[in-house]
This record gives C-alpha cells, sequence and structure tokens, in this order.
C-alpha cells in the first residue's frame, strides 16, 4: 500500500514508536502531533528523546499516551504526573518487545539520512531498539535530514521499506555538558586508578563519565563496547589511548548503539568505518559484553543503601530516568575476565543528602541487586563489595560516605541489624 499522509493510517488505540535519542525526528514528531488531534489513545514507545515531545504536553493528555522504556528531561514531568507510564526493562531486552510482538507497533517515526545511490538510508546516530521497530512495524515515516551522519552497523535501511518519506533538514539536538567540577574529577580520578590498561570501557553521560574518561589520558590501549558514546571519547581516540586494540569482539571497531552529543561528535561519526552502532540485542547482550576481556562498565545511580542494593531509575516512588543498561553492563562486567562492575556517585545529592544510605526510600526501583554489586567509587574512594557479607558491606560504603553522614549512616545500620550481627 502506497501511502501520502501520515492521516491515511493513523487511527485511535495505535502503537507508535519514536526514533530515539538525538536522532528524534524533530520535525516529523511536530506532524505527527499535529495529525493526531482528532484520535484517542495512541501510545507513544521509546527510549530518552532528545528535543520536543510534544505529545507529553498536558494538552494532549487522552490523545496520547507515552509509554517510555527510559524517562529523560522532557518526559519526566508527564510521567510524574500520570500523563503516561514508564515500561521498566533492561534495554537489551528492547528489541524482544517488538519482535515477540508483546508491543505490536503499528507505526514508525525515523530519522534518516539521504539514501545513496543505491537506495540506501542510515538511521545515523541510533541504532538501538529502532532496528526492531522497522523491521516490525505495519508502516514506516521517515523524516529525511540532510544533517543526519551516515553511521554503519545495524542502521542500514533501504528506501523499500519506508512507506512515507517527508524531506526536511534541520540541526540535529545537541548536548553540551558542563565541564566536571572539582567533587567529579575527583571521581573520575578514583575510578581511572582500577582501569587497567587493555581494558574495554562503557559509560554513559554526564560529568562523572566525562570526568572518568578525561582520567585516562595515561593510559593505553583501551577498547570502548558501549550503549552510548559522547565527544568525550574523540580525543582519547585522536591520542591513541583508544585504540580497540585488545578486544576480542568485533576489534579496532568503537562499539555502541547510540551516540549523543555535539556536532563535534556529529561530523566526526559520519562515514567513519571505525565506529559500528548496533542493535541492543547485540551491544547490551551480557555474553557479548563479556566476551571483552577486563571489561570495566562505569554506571550512576541515585541511592545505594548500606547491603549494595542500587537505586538508579527514581527518587522513591518518582520514575526519574530509568533502568537503561545498567543491568546489562553490570553482569556482563563481572562475567568478563579481569572485569570491573562500577557503581560512581557522588557522596550527596545537590542539597546535601547522602547518596549512601542506610536503607532505600520507600518505593525505590532496585536497578543493581546486591547480589550483583561490585565496585562503588565516590570522591572519598572506591570499595570492592563482591563476596562481602552485610556488615563488611556497611563498614566499606560507610568509609566512602560523605564524612559528615558516616555517624548517622552507621549507627542506623547497627540499630537496625543489632539482632541479626
Amino acid at each position: 500500500m502506497s501511502i501520502h499522509s501520515i492521516s491515511e493510517i493513523l487511527q485511535s488505540n495505535s502503537n507508535v514508536f519514536i526514533h530515539s535519542v538525538a536522532a528524534a525526528p524533530q520535525h516529523l514528531i511536530n506532524e505527527f502531533c499535529t495529525s493526531a488531534v482528532n484520535y484517542n489513545n495512541i501510545s507513544i514507545y521509546s527510549l530518552h528523546t532528545e528535543g520536543i515531545a510534544p505529545f507529553a504536553d498536558e494538552k494532549f493528555r487522552g490523545i496520547f499516551n507515552p509509554k517510555p522504556f527510559f524517562v529523560g528531561k522532557n518526559m519526566r514531568q508527564a510521567i510524574q504526573h500520570d500523563h503516561g507510564s514508564y515500561v521498566p526493562v533492561a534495554l537489551s531486552n528492547c528489541p524482544t518487545l517488538f519482535r515477540n510482538y508483546i508491543i505490536p507497533l503499528d507505526i514508525a517515526l525515523v530519522s534518516v539520512s539521504p539514501p545513496d545511490q543505491h537506495g540506501y538510508c542510515s538511521l545515523g546516530l541510533s541504532a538501538d531498539v529502532t532496528c526492531a521497530a522497522v523491521e516490525c512495524a505495519t508502516y514506516v515515516i521517515a523524516q529525511i535530514n540532510n544533517n543526519m551522519p551516515r553511521t554503519f552497523g545495524d542502521t542500514v535501511i533501504h528506501v523499500s521499506e519506508i512507506d512515507l518519506m517527508i524531506e526536511h533538514t534541520e540541526p540535529l539536538p545537541h548536548y553540551i555538558q558542563a565541564l566536571p567540577d572539582k567533587i567529579e574529577r575527583q571521581i573520575g580520578e578514583n575510578v581511572a586508578e582500577i582501569i587497567q590498561d587493555g581494558s574495554t570501557i562503557q559509560t554513559g553521560i554526564g560529568s562523572i563519565p566525562n570526568a572518568v574518561l578525561g582520567s585516562l589520558h595515561s593510559h593505553r590501549n583501551l577498547g570502548i563496547h558501549s550503549e552510548m558514546i559522547s565527544d568525550a571519547i574523540i580525543p582519547l581516540i585522536e591520542n591513541g589511548v583508544i585504540t580497540n586494540r585488545d578486544k576480542k569482539y568485533e576489534r579496532f571497531k568503537t562499539v555502541c548503539s547510540f551516540a549523543l552529543g555535539t556536532s563535534v561528535l556529529y561530523d566526526y561519526l559520519d562515514r567513519n568505518t571505525s565506529f559500528l552502532f548496533l542493535e541492543f540485542s547485540k551491544s547490551n547482550e551480557v555474553s557479548i559484553i563479556a566476551s571483552n576481556p577486563k571489561v570495566v562498565a562505569i554506571n550512576g545511580a541515585i541511592e545505594i543503601d548500606l547491603t549494595g542494593q542500587v537505586c538508579a531509575d527514581s527518587i522513591g516512588s518518582k520514575i526519574y530516568s530509568g533502568a537503561g543498561g545498567q543491568p546489562d553492563f553490570i553482569r556482563g562486567a563481572a562475567a568478563s575476565v579481569g572485569g570491573k562492575p562500577i557503581i560512581a556517585i557522588r557522596s550527596t545529592t545537590s542539597d546535601g543528602k547522602s547518596k549512601i544510605v542506610n536503607t532505600l526510600a520507600e518505593g525505590s526501583g532496585v536497578v543493581t541487586t546486591r547480589t550483583d554489586v561490585h565496585w562503588v567509587v565516590t570522591e572519598y574512594g572506591a570499595v570492592n563489595l563482591f563476596g562481602k557479607s552485610l556488615l563488611d558491606r556497611a563498614m566499606l560504603l560507610t568509609s566512602i560516605a560523605h564524612p559528615s553522614h558516616r555517624d548517622e549512616i552507621w549507627n542506623l545500620f547497627e540499630r537496625e541489624h543489632l539482632l541479626v550481627f
């Protein structure tokens, strides 16, 4: 069936997927929302999307029902006010939701590069779960954006797979990260101290990951197998720190699933065959991650309790982000020969509360269980909880908490566990 407009295929109760992160098609999203005003209960599935998210506006309540696999800044308020609902899932399992028709997709909205002379476009900055969405959706609508870099791997899509193409060139969403502060730089140095030469690194985006990457300039022959990449890896590649020489899976390739940063990164990725963009079923598959040596997985947390339970997706019962790839990479690093799963956090929140707590806040979700946690790093040091008793864990975590909170944390733990120890 040939279609000429979104309105020809749009129906109430449809399931719609939107391309991820910096590949979210801004113009197409606006066009879609404008076309949907006379419909209701359209479920919107997505990962974190950069830029606009009009479907999450209060005025569209009842028309759209956002169901993100990861909650970004542009959707947080809506989800926290019951306009939509978070779908908790480890990212490695996301493609299965579409391919096994647990979530049957009617429409996929994607952004692609212009087709080459053979009719092949590129999904550019995000392969992630988008590959499965394109494969499984009844209709694929693509915004052709001249600014989308042409990347390689699972991002290749032929025009024959696209039901409606809308040409519209616009800037890609950028993410400019503030420079790490003194505390974050110290955390970065503490993490860097336990990373060996020849390690394969996974990290996310933000001040602490950037601080870690900024502390690795004296390391040698590092590799990248990560869910995402940012601008911070470019100096390490150009200075010969990242060579991917010692990796086993896709040796000499920087492996990722999506990219988020500035035009410097996007231009660097364009037609760069040293980067391989893979869907989550490969990039986040535990056995594939573990096939690399010395995998160092660096992830964050909202808080961690003294037994090692890590909350990374909510503040109490309020969803803040998502599990993301943390469960995948924590387990992948743990199974890697010489691997180090790391939770790296500031010792306190912005308002001075301890992020190392006796018990997690009521309603908190456990993203990394205490059976999976290994290294925890703050600005006060690095401790390894693997193989340690509950009492030993409490002592170790207290030692890297902020000094002003240590007595209180320990006293609470001692009082509540008096009958156990």
